[in-house]
């Protein structure tokens, strides 16, 4: 069984990552970050493009975007103000690409059927659904240190696990993330008491790269060159067992007719190439549970 001891960026890199997983956990960030991503917006100009958020739920997020430092509030007079990407934030967009990336690659998805063809397949799931889900896997206490530390040493045991991950807690206090990250898919049990990531658990690197990469480096700049081109594995479709995320309600349905107004495309010069109708221009649906024993989203 492998003991390597993790590599000594590991703290820093730690810090940055759960950090980032906190700014982007609160519901319905993310899709406030993407509804700015091509231009700023006055507080009103939310409303047609997240018509489900009710004003109450919609400043807290902006402030909370604010006082991280990637949005910017301008007052230009007292009944005219924008929202807006700071620097930070456009440096922040390659990331999400390489989370959204990743959740279309391993979070499972419901077959539905193709409209042209009839055939089965699995459902398109748009890119702030594949960011806000991914994030609700990481997010929760002690996944991603523990996440972090599997990756370092490849098989490790919950002895291991707790004294690296979760250092002045009790042995026992470790299982329940780890029961958590194995109902997930992240990580499977390897026998003689050890665990160790899955496949999914082990795709979860670059994300923890560009992650990382954004939060440590303080220039922006230095950040989208860094990213420029980086990624997650493409889509596939996948036969092997899915990822899952905490059951989280999906964005309400947006009329067709409405959707066309809320597409967006990102024209900053380095973000990630989201195309028109990626962030919300198809049915989001409910996802039911999976029969008893499979995976959900």
């Amino acid at each position: 069984m492998a003991t390597t001891a993790p590599p000594s960026a590991t703290p820093n890199d730690l810090l940055g990552v759960t950090k980032t997983l906190d700014l982007l956990a609160p519901r319905w960030s993310v899709w406030v970050l993407m509804t700015i991503s091509s231009q700023p917006l006055r507080y009103a100009e939310f409303k047609p493009r997240l018509p489900w958020l009710a004003d109450g739920q919609l400043h807290p997020r902006l402030r909370h975007l604010t006082n991280a430092g990637v949005v910017e509030r301008t007052e230009y007079a007292p009944r005219h103000v924008t929202y807006g990407l700071t620097n930070r934030g456009v440096a922040l967009l390659p990331v999400l690409a390489v989370i959204a990336s990743w959740g279309d690659t391993y979070l499972e998805k419901e077959l539905v059927a193709d409209k042209r063809t009839g055939e089965m397949e699995p459902e398109r799931i748009a890119p702030a659904q594949n960011i806000d889900d991914t994030v609700a896997l990481l997010a929760p206490r002690h996944a991603t240190p523990v996440l972090f530390s599997l990756q370092a040493r490849g098989t490790a045991t919950a002895k291991t696990l707790a004294s690296e991950a979760m250092p002045g807690y009790g042995l026992t206090a470790v299982y329940k993330p780890l029961e958590r990250l194995v109902d997930d898919g992240l990580v499977v049990a390897s026998g003689a008491g050890g665990y160790q990531l899955t496949a999914s658990g082990q795709g979860l690197v670059p994300v923890f790269q560009a992650i990382s990469a954004w939060a440590t480096d303080p220039s922006p700049e230095s950040d989208v060159r860094r990213l420029r081109g980086q990624g997650a594995a493409p889509s596939q479709n996948r036969s092997g067992p899915w990822a899952t995320t905490p059951t989280r309600l999906p964005a309400p349905v947006v009329p067709a007719a409405s959707a066309s107004r809320l597409a967006l495309a990102t024209t900053a010069p380095n973000g990630p190439a989201w195309q028109p109708g990626d962030l919300f221009s198809h049915q989001i649906p409910a996802r039911p549970i999976s029969p008893a024993g499979g995976p959900r989203r």
